[in-house]
C-alpha cells in the first residue's frame, strides 16, 4: 500500500505540501484556520483539488483572517457561493464563517485556537473528534484526524523512513508528548 510519503515527493502540488507543511507543528491562528478550512473543503474531494484551489481560497477568504471571516454576512456568503475558484458548497461556506466565530470565542477562554488545542492535548483521536464536533461545524472523523495530523497533534503524517519525518521530530510535534497529572509536558 502506498503512503503519502511514497507518492508526494516530486509531485508539483503534493511535493511542496508534503515536504514543508504536512505534519509540522502549527500555532499561528491564521495558518490553523486555513488548514481547518482546507480540510473541511476537502471532504468528498481529492486533496489535489484543494491544493490547486488554495490560492483562490486565500483570496476568497481574505487571507484566512479569522476576524474578517467571522464578520461575513449574507453578501459574503453569496459572493463565496458564486466564486468558481473555490468549492461552492453552502454547508462548507457556512462552516467556515461559523468556525471563524468559534475561534474568536476560544480566544476568550484559551487565549487562541492554538491555546485551545494545547489545553486539550493529549486526547485520543476519538476524543478529539467528539470535542471538535461539539465546538466546530462540519468536522467529522476524517476531517478532524487529517487536520490534527497535518498540524502535528496526531502521528501518522509521515512514515519513519521518510526524510521529512526527522525534520518534524526536530520541531517537537505535540503527538510526541503528553501531559503528566501535574500538567507538565513529558516525552
Amino acid at each position: 500500500m502506498s503512503t503519502y510519503c511514497d507518492v508526494a515527493p516530486g509531485h508539483d502540488w503534493h511535493g511542496p505540501y508534503h515536504e514543508r507543511e504536512y505534519g509540522f507543528p502549527l500555532e499561528d491562528e491564521t495558518a490553523l484556520f486555513e488548514r481547518l478550512l482546507l480540510e473541511i473543503n476537502q471532504a468528498g474531494l481529492s486533496w489535489l483539488t484543494v491544493l490547486k484551489k488554495r490560492e483562490a481560497f486565500r483570496r476568497a477568504y481574505d487571507g484566512f483572517a479569522v476576524d474578517v471571516v467571522a464578520g461575513y454576512g449574507s453578501r459574503d456568503r453569496a459572493r463565496l457561493l458564486a466564486d468558481a475558484g473555490i468549492i461552492r458548497n453552502r454547508l462548507k461556506v457556512d462552516a467556515a464563517i461559523t468556525n471563524a466565530r468559534r475561534i474568536q470565542e476560544l480566544r476568550g477562554t484559551h487565549g487562541s485556537f492554538a491555546g485551545w488545542l494545547a489545553a486539550h492535548h493529549p486526547l485520543s483521536r476519538d476524543e478529539w473528534v467528539k470535542l471538535f464536533k461539539r465546538t466546530f461545524r462540519f468536522t467529522g472523523g476524517e476531517i478532524v484526524g487529517e487536520f490534527l495530523m497535518s498540524i502535528g497533534y496526531l502521528p501518522g503524517a509521515h512514515v519513519p523512513s521518510c526524510p521529512v519525518y526527522s525534520r518534524i521530530l526536530e520541531r517537537r510535534p505535540a503527538w510526541l508528548y503528553e501531559k503528566s497529572v501535574s500538567g507538565k509536558t513529558r516525552s
